[in-house]
């Protein structure tokens, strides 16, 4: 698996941001927007693009563009919500899938209750969005969910992974693309990342 931390100033300062604790929730969101577009266009930069002939003021001229299908971008319910519109300011005309997944905070284990993938998703690259990688049980997941489905190409963004989460993701998907802004230290006994940013959907969602 290829695991990139990004570490252009930018993105770790606005990570940073999301640490604070007194980052409020309309604050908190807006800088998850922008830090999911740093990572997407960070993601992105690897797609194969395709000759195509456009008007020109001067003709028809041949140009690159990106190869389709283009990718599917699909949060993971609900924290990747809140790095939806980031993405889609990368790619606006990317179709949208949806994966709902809930962890129960006892086990930490996952159980998925909602799919909508788009249509042809089995011929794109799915890009995954989640603002913590910590068991990594939910992205498994998610994963095994959309292969069965016939997708064969991922690429994960996310904020923040834990070691532990990082090296189960490698164990059950080694083929994997994962950015993120950070590799933190450790999950603590309750399976939170450590430093880490407290729990992502509540602080994006005020809940």
């Amino acid at each position: 698996m290829h695991t990139y931390e990004i570490k252009h100033p930018v993105i770790q300062h606005k990570i940073n941001l999301l640490r604070q604790s007194t980052t409020k929730s309309l604050y908190f969101r807006y800088i998850a927007h922008e830090l999911s577009m740093l990572l997407c266009y960070e993601a992105l930069r690897h797609l194969p693009t395709q000759n195509k002939k456009i008007d020109h003021w001067q003709g028809q001229l041949s140009v690159k563009q990106i190869k389709t299908p283009l990718p599917s971008f699909c949060p993971i319910l609900r924290a990747g919500l809140g790095m939806l519109e980031g993405a889609l300011q990368v790619l606006p005309n990317a179709p949208v899938s949806m994966i709902g997944m809930k962890r129960d905070e006892k086990t930490a284990k996952a159980h998925c209750y909602y799919f909508n993938p788009c249509p042809d998703i089995e011929n794109r690259t799915v890009v995954l969005l989640d603002p913590m990688l910590a068991t990594a049980s939910t992205m498994v997941l998610s994963i095994d969910k959309l292969k069965k489905h016939g997708c064969k190409d991922f690429i994960i963004v996310s904020f923040l992974c834990a070691p532990e989460g990082i090296a189960t993701l490698n164990h059950h998907h080694p083929e994997i693309d994962l950015y993120t802004a950070s590799i933190d230290s450790h999950l603590d006994e309750n399976s939170f990342i450590i430093p880490g940013l407290g729990d992502a959907g509540d602080r994006l969602f005020n809940t």
